[in-house]
């Protein structure tokens, strides 16, 4: 066996989302050949990347059946979790994708989303930070069960700079982390999008492959403030099915598809999609109504993410400072494993053919 052969034979191995092969690609690292075996690394476009079984699979294939059916295939995964930034990085200069989750209205779940969305991406080898930027109803502190704690400080090239909190193999802040939680935030838009501001470049948030960010609900002065300080690599929807709550996600989807924002949306979740008693696991049971996210996606073109059930296990867990991808509900984790699987490659393919987003400069209005 020769090297051309085996990269022969892997160039008839296709990404299934980037729709090109191994080799084009550069993803096949480290090829070796000893006699019968052949090792190399694939570089994945992520850790969490979920078809990485699929590609090994399709590559010892290709080595056995177009090089030599005695080979011995040894297959090992890396990855260089891709990204388009091209801005000159000087804020959050080492967080690779910056990933906006947002929805029309309040209730629908979005930081529920957020959260299992951040600690599953973890769960996948990457490195991952939640920023809690809803000023007014900051959800984080209870939702990993660190109310009433203060984050750390630390000197950075001499400056002050604030330390996340970590827990969940995830690192988070929030404005419920710097406040008494019985004060109100009754701050005018400028005060609220300052403390964006600050969160994004007064928190040492280091090196991180995805930065998720809680946003508020509706379309407002913090998103303006994100768009104006971060180039957002793109923007999760949150929706329920009710029809009040997609007409509110359509307003969030035009939000950022305006000309002078054009954030790309990464998909659109639907939450609350269906109850399933413990007792009945194989029953669902569509109190908001049926499939209305779903539709909304595909009336807008976007890639559907998933549905994810109202389970009473999601609310205890909230409730209790252990979401549910750090619990023993195996049935929702897997939905939240499916969503985050699909926002992964929905991102990579985002990063692969559309251009980087640009900061907004000017507002109207």
């Amino acid at each position: 066996m020769t090297r051309e052969q085996v990269l022969q034979a892997l160039s008839n191995v296709q990404e299934p989302d980037l729709g090109k092969d191994l080799v084009t690609l550069n993803m096949i690292q480290d090829l070796k050949i000893e006699g019968n075996d052949v090792s190399f690394t694939i570089m994945l476009t992520t850790p969490a990347c979920p078809m990485k079984e699929m590609m090994a699979t399709a590559a010892t294939n290709a080595v056995k059946l177009m090089v030599n059916k005695e080979a011995n295939v040894y297959i090992h995964f890396a990855s260089n979790t891709s990204s388009n930034r091209k801005d000159p990085k000087q804020v959050l200069p080492q967080v690779k994708n910056i990933i906006a989750v947002v929805s029309g209205k309040g209730g629908v779940g979005k930081s529920t989303v957020s959260a299992n969305l951040a600690i599953a991406l973890a769960q996948s080898g990457a490195k991952v930070g939640l920023m809690d930027a809803d000023i007014y109803g900051p959800s984080v502190p209870i939702m990993f069960g660190v109310r009433g704690e203060r984050p750390l400080m630390k000197e950075v090239n001499g400056k002050g700079m604030i330390v996340p909190m970590e827990k969940y193999g995830i690192q988070f802040m929030s404005i419920g982390l710097l406040v008494n939680e019985k004060d109100a935030i009754v701050w005018r838009g400028p005060m609220a999008s300052s403390a964006i501001k600050q969160f994004v470049t007064d928190v040492a948030w280091g090196e991180l492959d995805y930065l998720v960010i809680d946003m508020p609900p509706g379309t407002g002065d913090i998103h303006l403030t994100l768009v104006q300080t971060v180039p957002v690599t793109g923007a999760v929807v949150v929706t329920t099915p009710q029809d009040i709550a997609l007409a509110d996600a359509k307003k969030a989807v035009a939000m950022f598809g305006q000309t002078q924002i054009k954030v790309p949306i990464i998909g659109l979740v639907e939450n609350m999609a269906y109850f399933t008693p413990a007792e009945l696991p194989n029953n669902k049971y569509y109190i908001f109504g049926k499939d209305g996210g779903k539709r909304l996606a595909e009336e807008f073109e976007l890639n559907f993410l998933g549905q994810i059930p109202i389970v009473q296990s999601i609310r205890e867990g909230g409730d209790s400072g252990k979401p549910v991808m750090v619990s023993d509900d195996a049935i929702t984790k897997k939905a939240f494993a499916e969503v985050t699987a699909n926002a992964v490659r929905s991102i990579a393919m985002r990063n692969a053919e559309l251009p980087a987003t640009e900061l907004l400069t000017t507002v109207a209005g």
